[in-house]
């Protein structure tokens, strides 16, 4: 078997039908796995589906993970369709960006409440698939997706972003120490610059100076993502757990 080969394995990937949630998505189905995508809007989610359902099973389950409870009825749907699940992506988050003084207390809310609190709500309510997957050679694995945010002190004004970031990969070294023992492996990634959503304003009027803060002189390309993804998926990172892997060609390390 393959060290990359996902076939028969089973991932959830929230936010996953746009930016950085669809290109690990769409690495974890080229590896041979089934892939459920869930996002708020329906029609996204459809769009999604249709784009990788050309390069293996893809199915959308729409959520709003801004809520416990629907954290709750995702998994709970999740679990009618699959007594199993080897892998998920917890992607699925919101920024906000506002100077000091005008920093809204829902600007913390919305943040804090989908890059934080969904995470580890949707952990706890699939533990039960994630444990049916897991065995002490392959364990099941659980990815966060931070940013390098969460690393240093970003330029710009998101106040609630970073420290939802920063909070999320200790939750990541916290659940990696507790769910060890139950054969699952957490581990973040932290996304640098890539052309997403939540990027493309910045990248469109500050992108060349962006790429140039990196020693590799770019911004993120889809595989990159793809490959972080599917390489914590895999039998290649089945030892790797409580880490936090900056993806963003040595701009953190550099900084």
């Amino acid at each position: 078997m393959s060290l990359f080969d996902l076939t028969g394995k089973t991932a959830l990937v929230t936010g996953g039908t746009i930016g950085i949630g669809l290109m690990m998505a769409r690495g974890l189905v080229h590896a041979g796995a089934t892939v459920y995508l869930s996002s708020r809007k329906q029609a996204g989610g459809e769009a999604a589906v249709n784009e990788l359902s050309a390069f293996g099973k893809v199915e959308f389950l729409q959520a709003d993970l801004g809520q416990e409870a629907e954290c709750a009825r995702l998994a709970e749907e999740f679990r009618s369709r699959e007594p199993r699940l080897h892998i998920l992506v917890n992607n699925a988050g919101a920024t906000w960006g506002a100077p000091l003084e005008d920093f809204p207390a829902s600007a913390w809310d919305k943040v804090l409440d989908l890059n934080l609190k969904a995470p580890f709500f949707l952990t706890r309510a699939l533990l039960p698939q994630l444990e049916a997957a897991a065995t002490a050679d392959d364990p099941a694995r659980v990815i966060n997706v931070g940013s390098i945010d969460g690393l240093r002190v970003p330029a710009t004004p998101t106040y609630s972003y970073s420290a939802s970031k920063a909070a999320l990969h200790q939750l990541t070294r916290v659940l990696a120490r507790e769910l060890g023992p139950r054969q699952i492996t957490v581990n973040a990634v932290a996304p640098g610059p890539f052309p997403s959503k939540m990027m493309a304003r910045v990248l469109d009027e500050h992108g060349d100076e962006i790429a140039a803060t990196s020693p590799l002189g770019r911004v993120g390309r889809d595989d990159d993502m793809a490959g972080a993804a599917v390489y914590l998926a895999s039998r290649a990172g089945a030892y790797v757990t409580g880490a936090v892997l900056p993806v963003d060609g040595g701009i953190w390390a550099s900084a």
